[in-house]
């Protein structure tokens, strides 16, 4: 017999891993075989006759790509000797969206990088996070549309749902855009060693690298930049632990669409896979610590979603935390209040926790919050010089895109070319839910707090002529500006495709622009977008009484 170690390239989530581990196991001359996501691979017993190949084809046949794990480790170099003649060295610690942003950027400015990632290239975004949850959203409202669709004259059919081939289809979308715009970015870079293993500090200016092959290695830079992004927090609720409760991957990938479903949660994840597995079928009931859904938004939007919401037959109980999870034969069963909820799954959706406990962050003096995030500046350092942080590990907003924005601006601070921050004064959010929740700037109550005087308006769909060729009035566009000015300050909108119309308000409040000045300008008519126009002319105008492309 012998032992061979590999990584598995495509999983993303646990159940991936144990579709691997299963379908290994069943070929012929196997012994055993264990696979572990967090770990991107595994090692399996084989007898000697068994060659490689027929390993890499099994699991090529369910989709995934074996890779020895020799082969993986095959082109790391220590950074530990002199700086190479290239320029600087950085090791960063993560492979997502804000890795690989440092990553081209420090290639861009002559430097060299050591990149470790335990798991699954292209972090959370690309693997359980941004693309499958989009991909589900839109999946559930083709479903959902066509059996509630508001023109006359059209029948409403009654779509056949096929839960698996609507899961594959997302894993395939996946692996596609983890190849295109990680695996294969990967390879061409040359001034790119990766580890595949677990990172912790040595100290400051060193790390040591526990191979997933078994191996370990030390590696020393210039610059170290963190970006482990975070995980599904999981409360400690009595009963929960040791039962098949679902995080958002396991429901993002689930082969099934339960017949109920309980949502621990009242945040955007709730909201966005909620409203998504019950159009495809689930009765959903979404449980709640406050008063309603998104509390750290403007009141207004989390209460309207949750009207419309209901109306799709999503029920909401706001009672605080659950007492007790019971789960017996197939069945959850939720103490809340006095209730007992009953459904064959159980998502937790309450937030997510930062990967940052196993990098032995003491060793190198790196500080976090209570939170376990790790605090950077406006440069996206630490509080010690030379190390850097960016994404979900850190005490910046949540999102992609800022993680993005944030390791090309911490590699340009880490290579010295300059000074850079990354300003978040005007950073646009969108809820994919339907009708969609989009903000930017600051609400009324913002305003009030930094002692600025300001005006709101708000104007509902049902004054805005795509809306009413569309027949779908759900929801409003407000508007924020100061008083004495009118320059806009903030916009929040609740409607369909909010988030298509939201990075107009953006730019202009970015540019400083007044609603008068935005009243006054040319946008195209029956457009979503026409909406802003209106509501900056309700600041002087009774909307209601203009025609339909009154300029």
């Amino acid at each position: 017999m012998k032992n061979i170690a590999f990584q598995i390239q495509g999983m993303t989530c646990d159940h991936c891993a144990r579709t691997v581990e299963s379908t290994l196991r069943k070929v012929p001359g196997v012994s055993s075989a264990s696979v572990s996501f967090s770990a991107g691979g595994g090692s399996a017993e084989v007898g000697d006759d068994l060659s490689l190949p027929a390993l890499e084809q099994a699991v090529r046949q369910v989709g995934y790509r074996l890779i020895p794990a020799d082969s993986v480790s095959s082109r790391t170099e220590d950074f530990s000797s002199p700086k190479a003649e290239s320029g600087r060295s950085v090791v960063i610690i993560g492979a997502g969206s804000g890795a690989f942003a440092a990553a081209l950027r420090v290639i861009e400015l002559g430097g060299r990088v050591t990149l470790i990632e335990r798991g699954t290239l292209g972090g959370t975004c690309v693997n359980v996070g941004c693309v499958p949850s989009k991909i589900l959203i839109r999946q559930a409202d083709h479903a959902w549309k066509p059996r509630t669709q508001p023109f006359d004259g059209i029948e409403h059919p009654n779509p056949g749902l096929h839960p698996l081939l609507l899961k594959r289809q997302r894993e395939r979308r996946v692996l596609e855009l983890q190849e295109e715009k990680y695996a294969r970015i990967l390879r061409e870079m040359s001034q790119v060693t990766f580890l595949a293993g677990n990172a912790s500090f040595v100290d400051a200016r060193t790390v040591r690298v526990l191979l997933n092959g078994g191996e370990e290695r030390t590696v020393s830079a210039d610059r170290i930049l963190i970006a482990t992004g975070g995980r599904p927090s999981v409360p400690e609720i009595p009963g929960l632990s040791g039962t098949p409760y679902w995080t958002s991957t396991d429901a993002l990938f689930s082969e099934t669409v339960p017949s109920r479903l309980i949502v621990l949660g009242s945040g955007f994840v709730a909201a966005e896979i909620g409203q998504s597995l019950r159009r495809l079928g689930a009765r959903v009931t979404v449980v709640g610590r406050r008063g309603s859904l998104l509390n750290r938004m403007d009141p207004d939007l989390g209460k309207g979603l949750e009207r419309y919401l209901q109306e799709e037959g999503i029920r909401f109980v706001f009672r605080g935390e659950p007492r007790k999870v019971d789960y017996q034969k197939g069945l959850f069963r939720v103490d809340v209040d006095g209730e007992t909820l009953e459904a064959e799954a159980l998502l937790v959706a309450t937030g997510r926790t930062p990967n940052t406990g196993d990098l032995a962050l003491e060793k190198a003096g790196v500080s976090t919050n209570p939170k376990g995030e790790i605090v950077v500046n406006e440069r996206l350092e630490t509080n010690v010089p030379g190390i850097y942080a960016v994404g979900d590990c850190t005490n910046l907003p949540k999102f992609v895109y800022v993680a993005a924005a944030a390791g090309t601006r911490a590699a340009t601070n880490m290579m010295g070319d300059g000074t850079v921050s990354l300003d978040l004064s005007v950073l646009p959010e969108v809820i994919f839910t339907d009708p969609q929740v989009a903000v930017v700037g600051l609400t009324g109550e913002d305003a009030r707090k930094r002692g600025i005087a300001v005006e709101i308006r708000t104007v509902s769909l049902d004054q805005v002529p795509r809306a009413l060729a569309n027949f779908d009035t759900r929801g409003w566009v407000r508007m924020v500006a100061e008083t004495t000015t009118g320059r806009l300050l903030g916009v929040q909108i609740l409607a369909p495709e909010g988030g298509e119309v939201i990075q107009t308000a953006a730019l202009a409040i970015s540019a400083g622009k007044t609603v008068r000045e935005i009243g006054d300008q040319l946008f195209p008519y029956l457009t979503m977008v026409e909406s802003l126009k209106l509501c900056a002319q309700s600041f002087h105008k009774d909307v209601r009484q203009l025609s339909c492309c009154a300029g």
